[in-house]
């Protein structure tokens, strides 16, 4: 094999086309699926043993010359003066980079994952909702603040019916109570998303953000189950020895409520800068579904119960990767996000 690589090595260097179509043929002979190189990789397999790391080399030399060698004269096809007039002179240079997976991305995929990996299934819901799906069906008051345009963004305002205002979403929970009014229990769900909310931009907040929602519902549901799935979710996602602290809290849609922290991954729960000297990081909200949001959305409470929790997506990441500056997300600046090359 390895005579065969140095034959088609020396026929790569030599290669010459003299139009478009010549240069279609010699990439198909090349590096088509079914072109040299590709048979090659198929027969890599049958090397042996002691062989293989030489072969392997050889074989990514010879992949990345012929690459190298079709784009070069592609290049040259493409620069030829033919004229200004047919000139784009908006097309991306060449070569063109491949790109990597955004931060926010990379942390979606794993908290996914690790829900899946729970029996958890993905849901889906329209970021421009009505009043019922966002707030109503979750058990907000109607003069409740989350209601006011200081909070919220209003594509259609109804002052005098607040349950037909349309809305931007502020929460993914809309994406629960489109799944409750139309699924009987069991129900158990992860609703990832983009929410918007009406606030002044700043290194630590933003007018749009992501969040990961989960929702599970089904006969005799405890808080404990709740604690079970949280504790393991913050072992998977920040490492073995990450603990978990639950402190009561407040949300419409949940009773009893909690905010949950892990112990501050940086210094271990010692104490530092970063967790200021507590030893704990809030990540997310969590809580027994309210009896009112399951009879809202048309499940009986007497028979069913259930835990919901939310997290920011953002916010995960910022404890995974320290990123100082929530605008960096959303900047597009690739000097940013090739910081994380390496984690995808």
């Amino acid at each position: 094999m390895l005579a065969k690589i140095e034959q088609l090595l020396q026929e790569i260097e030599g290669l010459h086309a003299a139009n478009a179509e010549e240069l279609e043929a010699l990439r198909i002979k090349y590096l088509s699926k079914k072109g040299a190189i590709n048979e090659l990789m198929a027969d890599f397999r049958n090397v042996p043993a002691d062989q293989k790391k030489e072969v392997g080399m050889k074989l990514n030399e010879l992949k990345n010359k012929a690459q190298e060698r079709i784009s070069t004269l592609k290049e040259a096809f493409e620069t030829q003066d033919n004229g200004a007039a047919e000139m784009d002179l908006t097309r991306t240079a060449y070569p063109i980079e491949l790109g990597t997976r955004h931060p926010l991305s990379i942390v979606k995929n794993e908290i996914i994952d690790i829900f899946h990996r729970l029996g958890f299934s993905i849901a889906d819901g329209p970021e421009i909702e009505d009043d019922w799906h966002v707030f109503s069906s979750m058990n907000f008051a109607e003069d409740h603040p989350a209601r006011d345009m200081q909070d919220t963004f209003f594509v259609e305002a109804n002052p005098e019916h607040v349950q037909g205002n349309v809305i931007l979403r502020t929460h993914t929970s809309s994406v629960q109570s489109r799944v409750m009014e139309s699924t009987q229990p069991p129900i158990r769900i992860i609703c990832p998303g983009r929410v918007y909310r009406n606030e002044a931009i700043s290194y630590r907040a933003h007018a749009f953000f992501h969040q990961v929602e989960a929702l599970y519902i089904d006969k005799n549901v405890s808080f404990t189950d709740l604690k079970q799935v949280l504790l393991l979710f913050a072992k998977e996602m920040f490492g073995a020895e990450t603990q978990i602290r639950l402190r009561p809290s407040y949300f419409p849609f949940t009773e009893p409520s909690a905010e949950m922290d892990i112990s501050c991954n940086i210094c271990g729960g010692k104490g530092c800068p970063f967790c200021k000297g507590t030893g704990w990081v809030e990540i997310l909200g969590c809580g027994m579904v309210d009896p009112n949001v399951l009879e809202a959305n048309g499940i009986d409470s007497k028979v069913y119960s259930g835990y919901a929790l939310g997290m920011g997506i953002e916010r995960i990441t910022n404890l995974k990767y320290r990123v100082n500056d929530l605008r960096l997300f959303s900047e597009n600046d690739t000097r940013f996000l090739k910081e994380f090359e390496a984690a995808n």
